[in-house]
């Protein structure tokens, strides 16, 4: 095994770990560990909740949730010699659950406190317990569904730079401008309420709360993509904007379907990653990676050849309204008559089969986005996670 750089305890809050990770994105969060190029070493990992979410039938935890303390990340991570404008490649060589916690979760949140990619359907907090057998999930709270997990980070990225943060926080800052009352928030701005900044205290603590970046979206530096083929075996190129690149990690996921469409979404656990670095020194001009991050998936995934497959079109699913090539609305639509089918299908409630979008190992896809006006999205169900033949007779 290889040495456990970041240790978790699932009894304590992430402030009150013995080395504290984080929960907000700054280059002056201070590193944990340092590595060499080159290293193997394993991070532990809570949950992205920090504990928050309890085994059991009641769902009042993802009501409820304080969405101010996600996600806790294990790290930052120094590696030597990583300078701005390298590339810090990272392995991911294995993942898996933390032997006492061999359990996830997935919830649909309310519309008050976070929402969901479909909240205007699903408005109120659902919530499934998932128990884990080897590389397969079963859930009680989705009866007849089996499948094997790609598990995943949903987060991993560097931090950014002084100049980077500030234009993330002017642009969001200016999109939440434009409709400031909005429910759910159109962006999550900074707040110093909940944040965990490593070993920070005192006037440095409060200075860095009120700039540093909220973790819920993707962005530059890579981040919350919840990409459920970052799995194992994948090789991820990272912009570095800092000194020693301050690689952070979290929100692990034993399975996720295409869209996270849930927002507590996929399989979400504690657990550990194997990881591998190197530097391409001058890699980000050299391969001009300079705006995102890019990854080669590993050869790991569920083997699953038959789908059964939902199309979606760019007409708003309420008022009838033509959009033009809109893949959000598409996709959307693709969801719903997928979850129409299911309740039929399955006999599952509409959140029952919400929560299994957001779960089981489903494909998501622009099929068509030149055709005006209506952009085609498709969701594909692989039909053998069911107990039975969920096909039209």
């Amino acid at each position: 095994m290889p040495e456990v750089l970041f240790r978790v305890d699932l009894n304590k809050p992430m402030e009150e770990q013995d080395t504290p990770g984080h929960n907000r994105w700054h280059p002056d969060i201070p590193a944990t560990v340092s590595v060499n190029p080159g290293a193997v070493f394993r991070m532990e990992c809570k949950d992205w909740t920090d504990g928050q979410i309890a085994n059991n039938d009641d769902p009042s935890d993802i009501r409820d949730v304080n969405l101010n303390r996600v996600h806790v990340l294990s790290g930052p991570v120094w590696v030597n010699g990583a300078e701005p404008g390298d590339l810090l490649v990272v392995d991911i060589l294995d993942i898996g659950a933390l032997p006492q916690s061999e359990w996830g979760f997935n919830g649909i949140f309310a519309k008050e406190n976070g929402g969901s990619f479909l909240v205007d359907h699903y408005s109120q907090a659902a919530k499934s317990i998932w128990d884990f057998h080897g590389i397969y999930t079963t859930s009680r709270h989705l009866p007849g569904v089996k499948f094997a997990g790609i598990l995943h980070p949903g987060l991993i990225g560097t931090a950014p730079s002084h100049q980077l943060l500030d234009r993330w926080n002017r642009r969001e800052s200016d999109l939440v401008a434009t409709n400031p009352e909005r429910m759910p928030p159109l962006a999550n701005l900074p707040t110093p309420h909940s944040a965990v900044l490593g070993s920070l205290k005192g006037a440095e603590f409060d200075r860095i709360a009120t700039e540093a970046a909220r973790t819920v979206p993707p962005r530059e530096h890579g981040g919350n993509c919840d990409i459920k083929n970052l799995s194992k075996g994948t090789r991820i190129y990272f912009p570095v904007y800092v000194n020693g690149a301050k690689l952070s990690m979290g929100d692990l996921h034993f399975s996720q379907g295409d869209g996270e469409v849930t927002f507590c979404g996929g399989i979400e656990m504690a657990g550990w990653l194997d990881l591998h670095v190197d530097i391409i020194k001058g890699g980000m001009a050299k391969y001009n990676i300079v705006n995102n991050p890019v990854f080669k998936p590993g050869p790991v995934e569920p083997r699953y050849t038959e789908y059964l497959v939902f199309e979606g079109i760019s007409v708003h699913e309420t008022t009838g309204q033509q959009l033009y090539m809109d893949a959000h609305v598409a996709y959307r639509n693709a969801c719903l008559n997928a979850i129409e089918y299911l309740k039929t299908a399955m006999g599952f409630t509409g959140e029952q089969a919400y929560m299994l979008l957001g779960t089981a190992p489903v494909e998501g896809r622009i099929a068509g986005i030149v055709d005006i006006p209506n952009a085609c999205c498709t969701l594909s169900i692989p039909t053998s996670i069911f107990d039975r033949d969920i096909l039209p007779k």
